[in-house]
């Protein structure tokens, strides 16, 4: 697609609404997602021909969280001619912190500000919302499950996020876990249950169509009693069923420590101690710890993560032409930050 350089570019674009809405790869890169007035900008520089003026940019963001999104932002900007400093994904920062710093003209990167900060506000709020939860957890397993809980564009990189900066150990969304360079995870979900109509026949069925490597999980709490239930599965099934999983909806008091407990006294009781408890359903930190307390092994986590609050992310030019300056309120000349290093 071609580069909107100008705003005679952008009257140009004819786009197809009967389409997915969600940006293709080549118009973020052509600048088709950004603010409009950064096209105009461009426009204005280059009649006075300062669109190239060698400026750096440095961007912040006022609250504490983990780092994320910088892969994205490199493949934006491979091909243009900056450097790039950056903090390592991955670690926390402090309020007001530099992220990132881009050298170069301003007409190599500026228009696509826009993109960069949506890169970095969303990720940093995923990760840092997944990483909540994996510690919580204290060394138990969490899965990203949000992809349900997000346009279907950006929940693969919302999965991703979560696995490869956040912690988890696992994510349901296929391209999401893939991009993570991880198999994803997941088994069946109430529908399956609710078409064959009873779940251990649903088990069986999974058991003998699904290859070994997979595992064997099931939810307990579609027709019956949950511990009931996962007694059923367990005595039919033996040393093949992995894991049961309680998603008890709210209804019927949602899952609770007393159910967590009673549920690993029985499968311990009768011999079960290697089967484990996944639960998920409205999980948060707080939710995890007690939980895991009540002894669940693995914790299935959609919502917390994927509505997690964007930061406010800012960029700011703190040089033009080599010289400090910058808007009244913000301090000219680079910020020192010795965490930055060199990615680009």
């Amino acid at each position: 697609m071609k580069v909107l350089n100008s705003l005679k570019d952008v009257t140009a674009l004819k786009v197809n609404p009967a389409r997915l809405y969600s940006a293709t790869h080549d118009e973020i890169k052509s600048g088709a997602t950004t603010d409009i007035y950064f096209i105009n900008t461009r426009d204005v520089l280059n009649s006075v021909n300062m669109l190239d003026t060698p400026v750096v940019a440095e961007i912040f963001t006022r609250t504490t969280g983990m780092f994320a999104g910088l892969a994205e932002v490199l493949e934006l900007l491979k091909d243009a001619p900056v450097k790039i400093e950056a903090i390592p994904e991955g670690e926390y920062f402090s309020p007001k912190e530099v992220l990132v710093r881009i050298t170069g003209p301003y007409g190599a990167f500026g228009y696509h500000e826009t993109d960069i900060l949506g890169i970095l506000s969303s990720s940093c709020a995923w990760a840092s919302a997944a990483r909540e939860c994996v510690e919580a957890a204290e060394g138990k397993s969490v899965l990203s499950f949000g992809a349900r809980h997000l346009h279907p564009a950006i929940s693969p990189v919302m999965e991703a996020i979560a696995v490869k900066f956040g912690g988890c150990s696992g994510a349901s969304c296929v391209l999401g876990a893939k991009l993570a360079g991880r198999e994803p995870s997941g088994t069946v979900p109430h529908a399956a249950i609710l078409i064959m109509g009873d779940t251990l026949k649903l088990a069986e069925a999974y058991d003998a169509a699904l290859p070994p490597e997979i595992g064997r999980t099931f939810l307990v709490d579609t027709f019956h009693d949950e511990c009931e239930e996962a007694l059923r599965l367990a005595r039919a099934m033996g040393d093949r069923l992995d894991a049961v999983r309680l998603d008890t909806p709210g209804e019927r008091g949602g899952v609770t420590p007393d159910l967590v407990k009673e549920l690993r006294y029985r499968l311990d009781k009768e011999g079960f101690n290697k089967v484990k408890i996944v639960v998920s359903g409205g999980l948060n930190p707080e939710r995890i710890k007690i939980l895991a307390q009540a002894g669940a092994d693995v914790f299935g986590v959609g919502s917390y993560i994927a509505h997690a609050v964007p930061m406010d992310m800012t960029m700011d030019l703190k040089e033009i032409n080599g010289k400090p300056l910058a808007k009244r309120g913000r301090l000219p000349g680079k910020l020192e930050n010795k965490r930055l290093i060199n990615v680009k």
